[in-house]
């Protein structure tokens, strides 16, 4: 009976390596990550080259798996985007609109605050790739909805209009971005105050999840955001 056998390798040949398919995969993989580090801190005006860095690969091996930069960014936040998708669904789901209302607007907080990036592609409109625009384009009925419900239930004012909530959204992660670096949680302090000025009813102010800045604090985040005082006329 004959007997099929792997081929000897010569005597004195370079030892095989794995196939390119794998490492090439590999590769993908730790630029994606990478990049989500990166456009989580920094945003999505980052280049190829501080991405192909903080990998630790050459530019080169980048543009190998991705044609450019708005390639990157599809493959990185398809999933966060789709996440973001199936928190407003779920918040749908809840038996309670209101409280849908408050865990959307809440568990998506925390993402937009944590993540620049994601917050630049839905709340700022940064790029417009098919993908990342048919999400927006999911978003915007899905916000209604939750909107709609909380208004039949009686629990939301019934002057909010959906383009208010991604607006809000925006207001929330910008004191997030800017006070990051000195309290990361006081994003929730500025949503709690907003949840109080939407909601219909309630028996008094809610407490306050975190404190105020402190005068410190307040001086090492404003002026990075406001324009120099001017002086004329005095």
């Amino acid at each position: 009976m004959n007997r099929r056998t792997a081929p000897v390798q010569p005597a004195g040949s370079p030892p095989r390596t794995r196939p390119l398919r794998a490492d090439a995969e590999r590769n993908r993989q730790r630029i994606i990550a990478a990049a989500q580090e990166v456009f989580a801190r920094r945003g999505l005006e980052v280049t190829l080259d501080d991405i192909a860095h903080h990998a630790g690969v050459g530019v080169g091996t980048v543009y190998r798996r991705f044609a450019d930069r708005e390639a990157l960014i599809e493959a990185v936040f398809d999933n966060e985007i789709q996440r973001v998708v199936a928190l407003a669904e779920q918040a749908l789901a809840h038996e309670n609109a209101w409280e849908g209302l408050v865990q959307f607007l809440t568990v998506s907080g925390a993402d937009f605050a944590e993540d620049r990036g994601l917050r630049e592609i839905l709340l700022e409109g940064a790029h417009s790739q098919n993908r990342v625009a048919a999400a927006r384009d999911h978003l915007t009925p899905a916000f209604s909805a939750l909107i709609a419900r909380a208004q039949q239930e009686g629990s939301l004012r019934n002057d909010i209009e959906s383009t208010d909530l991604p607006l809000l959204q925006l207001m929330i992660g910008a004191a997030a971005h800017h006070t990051r670096a000195v309290t990361p949680d006081l994003w929730q302090r500025y949503l709690t105050l907003v949840l109080d000025g939407l909601r219909t009813q309630r028996h008094g102010p809610s407490p306050l999840p975190h404190r105020a800045l402190t005068q410190e604090e307040f001086d090492q985040t404003v002026p990075k955001t406001l324009p120099p005082r001017s002086t004329e006329g005095e």
